[in-house]
C-alpha cells in the first residue's frame, strides 16, 4: 500500500493545470465529435496517425487497470462488405419497428460508412477468466465499460486531428465473431468506421434530420437524490 504522505506522492509530477489554449482545445474537441458517416474515397488513413489513435484509446481508464479491451483493425475490402451485408440484414430488420412514416424517415437516413472508409476498428472486450479484477465485486460491468472509455478517447483523438468516426451498432455481434476470429469470451461492443470525412458538420445527423435533439444539461443532471420527469398525460 502507498504512503500518502510519501513526498513522491505528495509533490505533483504532472501538469496540474493545463493553460487556456490547451484548455479550450479538449472542449472544443468534444463539443465539435461528430458521429461521421459520409468519408472521402479518395483519401487513405495513414498508419502513423492510426496509430496514434489507437494509443489514445489505450490511454483510456480501466478498472483495476484491466486493459481488457482488444482492437481488431480492418482494412480488407472484401471483408468489410461481407460485415456491411449484415449492417444491412439488421437495418431492415429494425426498420420494422417504427411506424411507416418515421420508418420511411429511418430507412433516408446513412447510418454507416463501413465500405467508404478506409480503415474499421472493431473494439472488443477480453471477457474470459483470468483471476479476480480490482473494483468489480459489486459492478463486474465496469470491465466492458471501461472499453467505452476507450472509445471515446480514440473518437476525441481523431476529432483532433480532422480524421472521423462513426459507430455502427446496426450490425450482428455473432458474424463479427466470424469474420474476426474472435475466440469465445472475447466479445465486440464497438464497430468503428475511421477515415477523412467530408465534412465535420455544425450538429450531429440525427439532429439535422429531425430525428431527434440534444437534451439541455439540467434535464439530465440530479442533485443528490434522482427526480423522475413526470408521465405526459
Amino acid at each position: 500500500m502507498s504512503d500518502p504522505t510519501d513526498p513522491a506522492i505528495l509533490e505533483p509530477d504532472a501538469i496540474e493545470c493545463f493553460d487556456e489554449p490547451a484548455r479550450r482545445a479538449v472542449y472544443d474537441a468534444i463539443a465539435l465529435r461528430r458521429d461521421v458517416r459520409h468519408f472521402r474515397p479518395d483519401a487513405d488513413l495513414d498508419e502513423e496517425v492510426l496509430t496514434r489513435l489507437l494509443a489514445a484509446a489505450h490511454a483510456a481508464p480501466s478498472v483495476g487497470l484491466s486493459q481488457r479491451w482488444r482492437f481488431v483493425v480492418v482494412r480488407d475490402r472484401a471483408r468489410r462488405a461481407r460485415i456491411r451485408d449484415s449492417f444491412l440484414r439488421v437495418r431492415a430488420q429494425e426498420a420494422e419497428r417504427f411506424e411507416p412514416e418515421r420508418r420511411a424517415a429511418y430507412l433516408a437516413l446513412r447510418l454507416e460508412g463501413i465500405v467508404d472508409a478506409p480503415v474499421n476498428v472493431c473494439v472488443a472486450v477480453d471477457e474470459r477468466d483470468r483471476g479476480p479484477i480490482l473494483g468489480t465485486t459489486a459492478q463486474p460491468e465496469t470491465v466492458r465499460a471501461s472499453a467505452y472509455g476507450a472509445v471515446q478517447n480514440l473518437w476525441l483523438a481523431a476529432r483532433a486531428e480532422g480524421i472521423g468516426v462513426g459507430w455502427v451498432s446496426i450490425v450482428e455481434p455473432a458474424v463479427l465473431r466470424d469474420e474476426l476470429g474472435l475466440p469465445v469470451g472475447v466479445e465486440p461492443v464497438a464497430y468503428l468506421c475511421v477515415g477523412r470525412p467530408v465534412a465535420f458538420r455544425q450538429r450531429s445527423m440525427l439532429e439535422e434530420a429531425g430525428w431527434g435533439r440534444r437534451l439541455p444539461l439540467e434535464a439530465v443532471v440530479h442533485r443528490e437524490r434522482f427526480v423522475d420527469e413526470p408521465a405526459e398525460p
